[in-house]
């Protein structure tokens, strides 16, 4: 069955971008000219997929207003034929069907991508975590993971390598290479303790995954941090022979941490049609004074 549906969970509180997202939700601060959660929607979009459910949280009411049409400003931009700026907001309301599901309780990624279960049904579908981007050269990571959905026919989980004095901060899997980038998944752990990591392979924030997840979260007890966490029902879908992990192609930022957002306003106003040439003028300047 192809994936027709994408969530991207969206509710967190966002205290590593504190105080900047005390009032603005950490998913709707700018990478250069763009809310963090629009380069995402249109990764999905770019992966052909076209229905997409955020689940929020209370406060974040922008993001539904961003990806809505906004007549007065529409009728600013007709009138001072402002045309290409026209398109441009237009075309953001226009280029997905978005529904909004609120997650009420603070109760962790496994307990948000539940929430979503009314939209989703018994589908396969992507999952996107709301501060994380992937900037790729070729297909897109979503893209990467449904070819590899479509291959294997199970739920996949999109991986990479990192540090293994960084991997304490991710999902880590115990993989069995079944090609260059796919790998059976053995066993996973949240957040490891040193004597727990298994490899250097990654979970970073994208998903594709078979309904039967759902049955899974319903029998997920609290784990790490005391929220229910979606590493522990994906777990249970390796013990069942039922979950790859793809080592996907493309480069990762967390925008969720400030170091992470910082790289990505870099990477991304390097290749802004408006801004890279004296972007790249200003950093060789700071470069050379360093």
């Amino acid at each position: 069955m192809k994936v027709k549906k994408a969530v991207i969970p969206a509710a967190g509180l966002g205290t590593r971008m504190l105080p900047a997202s005390k009032t603005v939700p950490k998913e709707m601060i700018n990478i250069v000219d763009k809310p963090a959660i629009q380069y995402i929607v249109e990764e999905i979009v770019k992966s052909g997929i076209t229905d997409i459910c955020i689940v929020t949280g209370r406060g974040k009411a922008t993001m539904e207003d961003h990806f809505d049409y906004a007549p007065e400003l529409e009728d600013r931009l007709a009138a001072s034929k402002k045309d290409s700026q026209l398109a441009a907001m237009r075309q953001i309301a226009e280029m997905a069907n978005i529904v909004y599901i609120r997650q009420k309780e603070a109760k962790g990624l496994g307990h948000a991508v539940y929430c979503a279960k009314p939209f989703v049904g018994d589908e396969p579908f992507a999952v996107l975590l709301g501060d994380d981007i992937v900037k790729s050269e070729g297909d897109p990571a979503t893209k990467q993971l449904c070819d590899a959905y479509d291959q294997y026919g199970l739920s996949v989980l999109g991986v990479q390598k990192v540090e293994l004095s960084e991997i304490g901060r991710y999902g880590c899997v115990k993989p069995e290479m079944l090609s260059q980038r796919a790998m059976k998944v053995l066993d996973m752990v949240e957040k490891p303790r040193p004597e727990q990591v298994f490899s250097p392979y990654a979970a970073l924030g994208r998903y594709v995954l078979s309904g039967e997840v759902f049955t899974k979260l319903e029998n997920t007890k609290p784990g790490v941090g005391g929220e229910i966490q979606l590493t522990d029902a994906l777990k249970e879908l390796a013990f069942d022979n039922k979950l790859i992990a793809y080592d996907f192609e493309g480069r990762r930022f967390d925008t969720g941490s400030k170091l992470g957002y910082l790289e990505a306003v870099v990477e991304y106003a390097l290749c802004h049609e408006e801004v890279a040439e004296g972007f790249k003028e200003y950093l060789k300047r700071i470069a050379a004074s360093l």
